[in-house]
């Protein structure tokens, strides 16, 4: 993790559980801007990642932040657990569920089948609780509004999706996916295809392309490598 102001460089981050990937950006460049002594410094990511999920964030610092489209365009891969016999508003557990569906047909023959008609390229709508912005305003400002939101059809790959485990109602998942694609989504479209309902209950992004959430690093972690100015003068 070598960072410097003038060649900059890129920070591969686990976003904590319910922080937002804006949230986590700029705490990195709070920290970055105290260790350097700079009132500015240019950061972005390369592919939000909702509050409720976790996992590898790309921070890209000062000229690296020209490469942040080629890294979102990359692929990505995903772990996490689908909630079968419910939905919510946001696909997901940030609102509340508002519909339960039958469960008793399904079996697990029927789920290994199901994520099998998941690969390939496919139409997906994603969520109208979204970072995606309408008119220049975020799509989840709308929703939590009340306000109607009305999002287009884009086209996704899914490249895998395997059933890892089956804790009845829960199935757990890995899967590896084009830029853009949403999870939550999947996990709605997962229970309409088995004639019931799902909301993502937990997910985590494990890598981008080839970068792995194994060679991420905590806040924490960033804070100890990159410390105050002051503590970092004292120790050398």
């Amino acid at each position: 993790m070598e960072i410097t102001p003038e060649q900059g460089g890129f920070i591969l981050l686990n976003k904590p559980y319910t922080w937002t990937s804006f949230q986590a950006t700029k705490k990195i460049q709070y920290i970055l801007k105290r260790h350097f002594g700079l009132k500015k410094i240019k950061i972005g990511h390369a592919g939000t990642l909702d509050p409720l999920a976790t996992g590898l964030l790309v921070l890209c610092v000062g000229r690296y932040t020209k490469r942040i489209e080629e890294f979102q365009a990359q692929e990505k891969e995903y772990t996490g657990t689908i909630h079968l016999g419910a939905t919510t508003p946001s696909y997901d557990l940030e609102t509340e569920i508002d519909n339960t569906y039958p469960v008793e047909h399904i079996n697990e023959n029927l789920i290994y089948e199901t994520a099998k008609a998941f690969i390939g390229e496919q139409s997906q709508i994603p969520p109208i609780f979204s970072a995606l912005k309408i008119n220049g305003v975020r799509a989840y400002t709308k929703a939590r509004e009340g306000k109607e939101v009305e999002i287009k059809e884009r086209t996704i790959h899914i490249y895998d999706f395997e059933i890892t485990d089956i804790r009845f109602p829960e199935v757990d998942f890995r899967i590896r996916c084009s830029k853009g694609t949403y999870i939550r989504s999947i996990a709605r479209d997962f229970g309409a295809k088995l004639n019931s309902g799902a909301y993502l209950s937990a997910l985590c992004r494990t890598k981008i392309g080839d970068f792995k959430l194994s060679e991420a690093f905590s806040i924490e972690q960033v804070e100890e490598q990159f410390p105050p100015k002051s503590t970092a003068e004292a120790r050398q």
